[in-house]
């Protein structure tokens, strides 16, 4: 697409910019919003948790691009359960909304394996539509550019039918024919409900594009990622 060169995320694709993420939370978060802080830290590299402690999110802009961030990613709960991820990339947009369910954290895994600090290898599936597309290069660029891949850390974005569904696993070289396939944790699902340009701004912010439940939802062939 030749728009591809000249929007918000060509810097990162040219290789003119290094992921840095913040983490931040809704204000007061609960105790397993934390641990799923804790969690995608160690599996996005040169992540740093910050919390808010009443801050508005658009006050948390600025600070954050004088600090040089590159995103700002945040978790919302609803009753103490992580519910939403808003991901803000700076300092131009896009800013994704995204329902988040199923999370499973590493502790909640049948036997994990244990994680590396390499950076990860980065596989998107299924991201096909012109959407699809802009919401897998705002999720590849959270990620180094060169995967250390001695460490056969990967983290997969699976997109079906317009879920898509997150997995962090680590390979192992069981013979010459069959790889073994470590689960790391966290896991969970993300569902887009928005995909908004320029940074997070709910009151005057241009939509590319909203989830409209009652419209989009009742036909079951009609995909949008």
């Amino acid at each position: 697409m030749l728009d591809e060169t000249t929007d918000e995320l060509a810097p990162y694709f040219n290789r003119e910019t290094l992921p840095k993420l913040l983490i931040t939370t809704c204000d007061r978060p609960g105790a397993r919003t934390n641990k799923f802080c804790k969690e995608l830290k160690k599996m996005l590299p040169n992540a740093e948790i910050k919390y808010r402690r009443g801050l508005d999110l658009k006050k948390i802009i600025p600070q954050a691009m004088q600090r040089d961030f590159t995103d700002i990613l945040v978790i919302n709960e609803d009753r103490k359960e992580p519910n939403g991820l808003v991901i803000t990339h700076l300092p131009e947009g896009p800013t994704a909304h995204f329902k988040l369910s199923n999370l499973k954290l590493s502790t909640e895994i049948k036997r994990p394996g244990g994680m590396s600090a390499h950076r990860p290898e980065v596989i998107l599936n299924n991201f096909n539509t012109r959407l699809g597309h802009s919401v897998g290069r705002l999720l590849a660029s959270l990620f180094p550019h060169d995967p250390q891949f001695d460490g056969r850390r990967v983290v997969t974005f699976h997109n079906q039918r317009d879920f898509v569904f997150v997995r962090h696993h680590r390979y192992v070289f069981r013979n010459n024919k069959k790889v073994g396939l470590q689960q790391l944790g966290p896991k969970f699902t993300l569902k887009l409900r928005s995909l908004q340009k320029g940074t997070f701004d709910s009151k005057y912010g241009e939509y590319e594009w909203i989830h409209k439940r009652h419209e989009m939802d009742s036909s079951r062939r009609k995909f949008h990622l």
